[in-house]
């Protein structure tokens, strides 16, 4: 089979799809040249895990299934009595888009309440909340300098999405007012503000960048050395549509995509030149990944413009703000994606929303169309795997899934390519790579098993819902969070569905492991704990 797997409306070449049944019933994430930069085995310190974003762990012994459990709605939690391979379920907020992070026996969550934005540390062994970190949403105007201000009402219904990066006690996040934040990961000392956070530091994109974020501030950050790099989700206004494309406005033209901050004092000390604002398709929401190439270390980025990008990572703190230096660059989107049948290129974006007024999205994965990247790049063995995708509110239409030469430099859209697979729908899923085999979900709902080192597909499993989150590779399962709940689908070139648990919310967050407990959020505000010896 050639190298440039092709998809024709729905299905993925030579791949089976077949209905879920409902049943009764990570190799490291960032390859062998990351090793000397990976956390603690058995902790989930950031999003990904691992420096590289696989999503993958290496934990065993882990549940094909679990029983939920009967929700005491008025103390909070799950009566363990009527659940089963559950430690601990809780009640913590009114919403959770949040993946934790798991670090030194502390749960680390964003979360939301009614009117106030959350970060949330929970004893890891009990579930107990141990201190909170909660503020409001930035109040923007409906009109500023002429700009219809879309993004309203949306980080405050959203609340703190960033998922934290955790080290050396420190918690590192987006807050949903858009502002990085630094926190002592043991909250205030015993007394009047116990329980409370200990904030160390701050650093407000809007006010120190001008960034314009649309519809989510959603970055998460990573760590290297003394530096903090995070995007900056800065878009256009989402308020412009169809009827007014030929104004389409860009509120911050000039503010940067991808920073970089001293971790300690929260300075600004670099930020990317890329001047792209032009170009963004929506918003930028891709979290960063780090790679390791002969010998130098990459920061990988997918941008709102639809281009990956590899950036020199930083070797040491600069005394005044740098600029970051590109290595390469990658577009994604396919040429053929951009065949607007007469229209401009704004108006066909715009016009591949299913819910804009004369759309020409019918939502069956067949429109073709541009897409930003909203999935992490993930680096593995001198390799990015990088998908495009939109919003899932946008509706279906055509993906692409990229595997790009990560040792290449320049514009390395004609020389980078290793392989492309477009048997897929848009997605925002990051991947999860492990025994040579790459999962992938994307907005229709489908699960697709890939050959990590040719593109060719084993199978695709479909689940007929909307997913917004990403796969979890662990003891030889892959766990797939839906609006229909927790799919679980055993590794291996042979599809194997193992189980589907419903926890009466859709999860939107991505499940991870530490310790040999599994963590699953819901949209709901629940949190639950499980492992084969549930409260043993």
């Amino acid at each position: 089979m050639s190298n440039h797997h092709r998809s024709v409306k729905t299905a993925a070449t030579n791949c089976l799809i077949s209905v879920p049944h409902l049943w009764s019933r990570v190799v490291l994430g960032a390859g062998l040249s990351l090793l000397c930069m990976t956390a603690p085995a058995k902790d989930w310190p950031q999003w990904g895990g691992t420096f590289g974003k696989n999503m993958v762990s290496e934990e065993k012994g882990l549940p094909e299934s679990f029983v939920p459990g009967e929700k005491d709605t008025v103390a909070g939690q799950i009566k363990l009595e009527t659940a089963k391979n559950v430690k601990w379920g809780v009640k913590l907020c009114a919403a959770i888009y949040s993946t934790p992070s798991v670090v030194n026996g502390k749960i680390f969550i964003g979360g939301r309440d009614p009117g106030l934005g959350l970060l949330l540390c929970l004893d890891a062994k009990t579930g107990q909340v141990l201190w909170r970190w909660q503020g409001p949403a930035r109040k923007v105007a409906t009109y500023i300098d002429g700009f219809h201000i879309g993004i309203g009402p949306n980080p405050e219904a959203l609340g703190v999405c960033s998922t934290p990066f955790v080290e050396d006690n420190r918690v590192y996040f987006v807050t949903h007012s858009f502002k990085v934040m630094c926190l002592d990961a043991n909250g205030q000392p015993p007394g009047p503000e116990a329980g409370q956070a200990r904030v160390i530091w701050e650093f407000d994109l809007w006010d120190k960048l001008g960034v314009f974020p649309c519809d989510a501030v959603n970055g998460s950050p990573l760590i290297d050395g003394d530096l903090l790099y995070v995007q900056t989700s800065n878009g256009v206004d989402r308020n412009m549509g169809p009827a007014k494309e030929l104004q389409r406005k860009f509120p911050a033209p000039d503010a940067p995509n991808l920073i970089v901050l001293d971790k300690k004092t929260g300075r600004l000390v670099a930020t990317d030149d890329l001047r792209i604002a032009g170009s963004i398709l929506h918003g930028q929401w891709a979290a960063v990944s780090l790679g390791k190439v002969a010998g130098r270390k990459q920061i990988y980025f997918g941008g709102g413009d639809g281009r990956c990008y590899a950036f020199e990572a930083l070797s040491s703190v600069p005394t005044t703000p740098a600029k970051l230096k590109v290595v390469w660059s990658f577009d994604c989107i396919p040429p053929e994606y951009r065949s607007f049948g007469g229209l401009d290129a704004v108006s066909h974006y715009c016009l591949g929303d299913k819910r804009t007024r004369d759309t020409l999205n019918k939502n069956d994965g067949t429109f073709v169309g541009e897409s930003e990247i909203i999935a992490t790049p993930v680096f593995f063995k001198d390799r990015i795997y990088v998908p495009i995708g939109r919003d899932p509110e946008h509706g279906r239409g055509r993906g692409a899934m990229h595997c790009l030469d990560a040792t290449k430099t320049g514009d390395i859209t004609r020389t980078g390519r290793l392989w492309t697979y477009q048997g897929l729908d848009r997605t925002l899923s990051t991947v999860s790579i492990a025994d040579g085999l790459l999962y992938v979900c994307d907005v229709g709902g489908r699960l697709h098993c890939l050959d990590a080192e040719t593109g060719q597909c084993h199978w695709v499993h479909e689940t007929t819902s909307t997913v917004w989150g990403s796969t979890l590779v662990a003891d030889g399962k892959v766990f797939m969070p839906t609006p229909k709940g927790l799919f679980v689908l055993a590794t291996g070139k042979e599809k194997k569905v193992l189980s589907q648990i419903n926890v009466g919310s859709t999860i939107y967050a991505t499940p991870v492991v530490a310790n040999g407990t599994l963590y699953i959020a819901s949209r709901g505000g629940w949190l639950w704990a499980v492992s084969k010896s549930g409260t043993e």
